[in-house]
């Protein structure tokens, strides 16, 4: 995998990676705490990839993500990623994912439905987890039913969600419970 890179970035919600490979942008890794433990994600993801310089494309992304968590308006959906290697459901989920604007949210149930069914709430839920390049693929934009904000699995969990999610202007049906 030496022709895969990756470089760090800081933006209002912390320190991110992102990484390329010659067919584009092929992950994000949202804030781990510190540099070292988002490298160290990135590592245990990707294995041999090397931090390198962003290409000028790459850094045009990177521009435009720390602008949006600046809380400027830009979908990303030109931002050309490479996802081969994912399944096609999940790729199916990002795409509608992805129309959603910023400041606006979209149910887990809502995309099941525009891929055939309700009961395929849990399966988007499960693609959104693994989702590789989040904030380009907005999986913090995909709420549970009653528009709660259902589980993230970025360090910080729902927290670090709702925080984008405010950052964007989304209102959000949330009052945290015992359990949160």
């Amino acid at each position: 995998m030496t022709d895969q890179h990756y470089a760090l970035f800081d933006t209002a919600i912390g320190i991110c990676g992102i990484e390329w490979g010659p067919r584009g942008i092929n992950g994000l890794q949202l804030p781990m705490g510190s540099d070292e433990k988002t490298r160290a994600r990135i590592r245990q993801r990707r294995g041999d990839i090397g931090e390198a310089a962003p290409t000028a494309e790459v850094q045009r992304a990177i521009d435009r993500i720390v602008k949006l968590l600046a809380g400027e308006r830009d979908d990303l959906m030109d931002i050309a990623l490479d996802l081969d290697g994912v399944p096609e459901f999940n790729r199916g989920v990002y795409d509608i994912a992805r129309t959603i604007p910023p400041g606006q949210t979209m149910t887990y149930g809502d995309i099941a439905k525009r891929l055939g069914g309700v009961e395929l709430s849990r399966d988007v839920g499960q693609a959104l987890g693994r989702n590789p390049c989040p904030i380009v693929v907005p999986c913090h934009r995909v709420l549970a039913a009653g528009k709660k904000p259902g589980g993230f699995s970025a360090r910080g969990g729902v927290d670090t969600k709702l925080k984008m999610l405010a950052i964007e202007g989304a209102a959000v049906n949330h009052t945290p419970s015992l359990f949160d």
